[in-house]
């Protein structure tokens, strides 16, 4: 029981410590990992999806096994694995410094803050096009960078905030449709989108609440949603198109080519003060989600504290 309370400290501490500092602008382990993971990949790589599983069960296996070392140290062990999997505040941060730079006229220095954001191309960007860029990733990483790390720290610890981190990790890197990804990455997106399945609608459920609209984003996450071709993003970008009362989705130009994305929400299409509004809106969904998160983590311990307690008990008859 106390090894459990120690892990609900060490989640606090952690949100709090990435609320406080953010990313390290340097040296950042999930950086590392992914330095890593990209080596590896140029040694391996297989245009077939048994090789692509193998690949990132590998590395969620590595990620799981580093967390199980941290949770042994108590709280910091914890608590570093959390502000390592926490990247709220930079994504915040990014946020604002775009729609600084198009409040100020700089769309140069907008589109070069975006593409560290999104994988869409910047240069065919212009004002609109980088709101609507920012404000869809603003709302999918709120789900993606803070409140599934948060909730998989809750119910497993360092292990499960290093785990997600792992599976998020990867689904960036390779999980994508193009010619080359297409099969060696299609595992790592799956199982991102079923790591995502619950945080993402946790996510919607919070900005609904925080928004003071609940009924309109219910409405529009219910008739806009599944037309997503991602089961996850459409939702937490529809519940904060809906709670910020603008449009988003369209015409998206990628790398690997050209999506006709569905149109999320109602309204006009979002502006740089509609950012910093997703800014703000993303910053109190992290709040609630932090407090919510330690307290499932202090219930938990409680619980496991308890049948603990009668196993041991069962176990001397």
């Amino acid at each position: 029981m106390r090894r459990n309370r120690a892990e609900a400290a060490g989640l606090a501490i952690g949100a709090v410590a990435d609320a406080a500092f953010g990313d390290p602008r340097r040296g950042h382990p999930v950086a590392l990992f992914g330095s890593a993971v990209a080596r590896l990949e140029r040694r391996v790589y297989a245009d077939a999806r048994p090789a692509g599983a193998v690949f990132a069960g590998g590395w969620i296996a590595v990620a799981v096994a580093v967390g199980a070392l941290a949770r042994r140290t108590g709280p910091a062990g914890t608590a570093a694995a959390t502000f390592t999997a926490l990247g709220g505040t930079s994504l915040c941060r990014i946020g604002d410094d775009i729609a600084g730079a198009l409040e100020s006229g700089d769309v140069d220095r907008a589109r070069r803050l975006v593409s560290g954001l999104v994988g869409r191309d910047p240069d065919l960007l212009d004002e609109s096009g980088i709101c609507r860029a920012a404000v869809e990733s603003i709302a999918e990483n709120t789900s993606d960078a803070a409140i599934a790390p948060l909730l998989w720290g809750a119910v497993a610890g360092a292990p499960g905030l290093l785990g997600y981190r792992a599976v998020n990790t990867l689904d960036a890197m390779i999980g994508y449709r193009s010619d080359r990804y297409r099969n060696f990455g299609w595992a790592a997106a799956r199982i991102d989108d079923a790591a995502n399945l619950a945080p993402a609608r946790m996510t919607a459920v919070a900005a609904a609440l925080v928004s003071g609209r609940p009924v309109t984003v219910w409405r529009a996450v219910r008739r806009d949603a599944g037309a997503h071709p991602s089961p996850n993003a459409g939702v937490v970008e529809t519940a904060f198109a809906a709670a910020l009362g603008i449009e988003l989705g369209g015409r998206t130009v990628y790398p690997h080519g050209v999506e006709d994305r569905p149109r999320l929400g109602d309204g006009r299409a979002p502006l740089a003060s509609d950012l910093r509004a997703a800014v703000v809106l993303s910053r109190r969904i992290q709040r609630l989600s932090a407090v919510v998160a330690v307290a499932v983590a202090v219930r938990l311990a409680g619980r496991r504290g308890r049948s603990g307690t009668t196993r041991g008990d069962s176990h001397r008859w």
